[in-house]
């Protein structure tokens, strides 16, 4: 079985140790067909056969053994123990084989070179340099006993300097290539890291992506995508069989070029989309589809349609309070005189009375306008719950409505701009004392101050009337939203924008019994403090 591909630096030097001890076994079995074999008489007869036989046996048994252990521990040992065993072997096998020495020596080389490329330089070399002495020794044991087939000194001179250089050059130029492995691993992580980063941003988009190649199959698609097509998106499908109309839409921008600015509904029970459509390349047949969430879009431009409605109402504000504090002021002194019938002060108290309306829409454009920065300060979340009812009956006869406060023993401190957590409770109670009554019984509102599990000041308006239709609830914050002809649809919006000036959040909450609850949670004074 091959082995694997290296994924690592210390793979591959592993993997080229697998390969240098495996050309140790088939140097090893060599060296044994050379001293055993009857061929072996045609290559070179030896000088001490037992010396041999012994050597190529030996050779070879170290060489598997090396083969088996190629895998465990550290590289460093087992190469230093192969070319040590190497230089020894190849020193005993030329003084028993002569006729084989220069074979025996190109061989060496070999092992010379692959030492050098797995280990430091500084090693590669000494073993380089130990394999030259060793050749050096033998020659001159063979001259000393008189040999006559010795080499000349020459050969085994450019044999050693030849150790020394090719030790020297692999070991250079493996060092050049582990520095070129090293770094494009790197690369490849860096270049992997950013393809995660690029799918994990597609896939986040709140914009939903699809791209449908030429035979309108769905090829991809990121989880916005999938949100926005529902259970017709899941798998790999036409898009004519997950969103007909979607589909329709594609084939008539690929005729007209043209994108079609109207939403799509893609299922009932999906919000609709704002489809766009764009080519992958210039001459691919290959579609990007992008699915703009329609709900967000309209948030979009009613926020840029607020902020210039809010610059014009602020040049408009002088010219139209005027002539209402003007027409309120003189309903007021016509109210006074004596020469008035009866019958036409009826009159003059409905001027007054859509006088003060009119005046009241104004205050609330202006409130888009005004969006001024919240001054929080130390607040007592009960003591104040409990001064507003009072002052609210005091300036609001209720008569036979109901306002009360519910709060625990324990102080509920918060830091709040006093006077914009006023004008939110004030629309609030508001509502609910004119939307939050059941028909021909009074209206029952309550202020409940308390704390929600994470000990956060909470502060809900709660009446008894008939509840909110959840059609109409998730529309309540959308400014110019009313199910009232008298009304702006501005109250609710405004002081939401309020609560976020205050680190604070507004919510409806639905109540199980019946009746409606807007909750104000807000930041306790110690978070606030130390953010």
């Amino acid at each position: 079985m091959a082995d694997p591909a290296p994924t690592t630096p210390q793979d591959a030097i592993r993997r080229e140790l697998h390969f240098f001890t495996l050309y140790r076994v088939f140097e090893a079995a060599l060296l044994c067909l050379a001293a055993f074999s009857p061929a072996g008489e045609f290559l070179s007869q030896p000088r001490y056969p037992l010396l041999s036989a012994c050597v190529a046996l030996g050779y070879l048994l170290v060489a598997c053994l090396l083969f088996a252990a190629r895998r465990r521990g550290r590289i460093a040992p087992w190469v230093l123990a192969g070319i040590v065993t190497d230089i020894l072997a190849s020193t005993l096998a030329l003084q028993a084989m002569p006729g084989l020495a220069s074979g025996i020596a190109m061989m060496l080389l070999f092992n010379v070179g692959a030492t050098a490329l797995l280990l430091p330089l500084r090693t590669g070399l000494a073993m380089a340099g130990a394999a030259s002495v060793a050749l050096l020794l033998q020659h001159i044991g063979s001259v000393l006993v008189g040999d006559e087939a010795a080499r000349p000194i020459a050969e085994v001179l450019m044999f050693s300097i030849s150790y020394l250089a090719i030790a020297t050059l692999i070991s250079l130029v493996g060092k050049q290539m582990r520095a070129s492995q090293a770094l494009a691993e790197h690369r490849s992580s860096q270049v992997a890291n950013l393809a995660e980063v690029n799918e994990l941003i597609i896939r986040r988009m709140r914009t939903g992506v699809l791209l449908v190649d030429g035979d309108g199959e769905i090829r991809l698609a990121n989880e916005a995508a999938m949100l926005q097509l529902g259970e017709a998106g899941e798998g790999r499908r036409p898009l004519a069989t997950a969103a007909p109309a979607l589909e329709a839409r594609l084939r008539r921008w690929e005729r007209d070029g043209q994108n079609d600015p109207t939403p799509l509904q893609l299922a009932p029970d999906l919000p609709e989309v704002l489809p766009r459509f764009a080519r992958l390349l210039a001459e691919s047949d290959q579609a990007l589809v992008f699915l703009d969430d329609a709900e967000l879009a309209s948030r979009r431009a009613e926020t840029l349609t607020l902020a210039t409605l809010g610059r014009f109402s602020a040049s408009l504000a002088h010219e139209i309070r005027n002539p209402l504090a003007a027409i309120s002021y003189a309903t007021q002194l016509l109210e006074e005189s004596r020469d008035i019938p009866e019958a036409d002060r009826r009159l003059l108290e409905i001027i007054y009375q859509q006088t003060r309306r009119m005046n009241g829409i104004v205050e609330n454009v202006l409130g888009l306008a005004r969006r001024e920065r919240a001054q929080p300060e130390h607040v007592e979340l009960c003591e104040f719950a409990r001064q507003f009812a009072a002052e609210y009956r005091a300036s609001h006869p209720l008569e036979q409505d109901v306002l009360d406060v519910r709060s625990g023993a324990d102080p509920v401190p918060c830091l709040v701009d006093r006077r914009q957590l006023q004008q939110i409770v004030t629309v609030l109670v508001h509502n609910a004392l004119v939307y939050g009554r059941m028909p021909g019984q009074p209206a029952h509102v309550a202020l409940h101050v308390h704390r929600d599990a994470k000990n956060a000041p909470l502060l809900d308006v709660v009446d008894h009337g008939p509840g909110i239709p959840d059609a109409v609830a998730r529309q309540l914050f959308r400014p110019f939203f009313t199910t009232s002809g008298h009304g702006t649809g501005l109250g609710l919006y405004i002081a939401r924008e309020m609560c976020l000036a205050n680190q604070a959040d507004l919510a409806h909450v639905a109540l199980p019994a019946g009746g409606a609850c807007f909750r104000v949670r807000l930041a306790g004074a110690r978070a606030i403090q130390t953010a």
